[in-house]
């Protein structure tokens, strides 16, 4: 489970994230959307340990910089950032050894053959496409067999194949008992499978929805997102 509670970043004068507070549950699906500008990587970013910030981040009651819950989620960054001078394969089996996952050879060949990288492995980062290189990091991400997953607009860059297939990774891993958090402004993307949306305007969290009161509302994720983002009603 993921906790989030009273995350503020600052830069000098600018607040980016607003006291920001909520979970995830295992065997949830949560969806961070917003506006651009609106604090999202940012957040995802602080949750991650990337940056400093005040408030807590617990994944399963362990602060995020804590050496158990860094080996307890997995992170998908909106820019990856693979290393140039290793290939695939070598990407792979550099994150077994640091996480020590046990049958690592056949967990890569099924990763790497789901995001068709199977026929990669002996390319380098740094000749890999943008759309390589993401499937190389959710795959990287994915490998230790994380309880969370925290995914930064993980469709972009994507082909059609590899977006079904990552929709599909996402549902098993909430099947499984994880708790995942996507960050996106692509709500098509998400329209299938999101089980709570976290709408963020100006830093803030400005509204929390579980599908099932969407559904109840007669509105839908999209016509929700609107409404609060351009002030026609919601609360949080």
């Amino acid at each position: 489970m993921l906790e989030v509670s009273h995350l503020t970043k600052r830069y000098g004068k600018l607040t980016a994230n607003d006291d920001l507070t909520f979970r995830v549950e295992n065997g949830e699906i949560a969806v961070l959307c917003g506006p651009n500008g609106a604090g999202k990587s940012t957040a995802i970013k602080c949750i991650a340990g990337l940056l400093r910030f005040g408030g807590t981040v617990l994944f399963d009651g362990k602060p995020n910089k804590s050496t158990e819950a860094k080996r307890s989620f997995g992170y998908v960054p909106e820019i990856p950032a693979p290393m140039e001078n290793l290939t695939v394969g070598e990407h792979m089996e550099f994150i077994a050894r640091a996480y020590r996952v046990e049958g690592w050879r056949g967990k890569t060949d099924a990763l790497l053959e789901r995001m068709e990288l199977g026929d990669k492995r002996e390319k380098l980062g740094k000749e890999l496409s943008k759309g390589m290189q993401q499937k190389l990091s959710v795959c990287c991400a994915l490998l230790p067999g994380p309880r969370t997953v925290l995914l930064d607009e993980p469709f972009i860059g994507l082909d059609p194949h590899a977006i079904k297939e990552l929709k599909t990774m996402l549902t098993e891993l909430r099947a499984a008992g994880c708790s995942v958090l996507v960050s996106t402004h692509m709500l098509d993307s998400v329209r299938e499978f999101w089980d709570k949306a976290l709408i963020m305007m100006n830093g803030k969290i400005a509204a929390v929805r579980t599908r099932g009161e969407v559904l109840q509302s007669g509105e839908n994720l999209e016509q929700l997102f609107f409404a609060i983002t351009e002030g026609k009603g919601g609360t949080a």
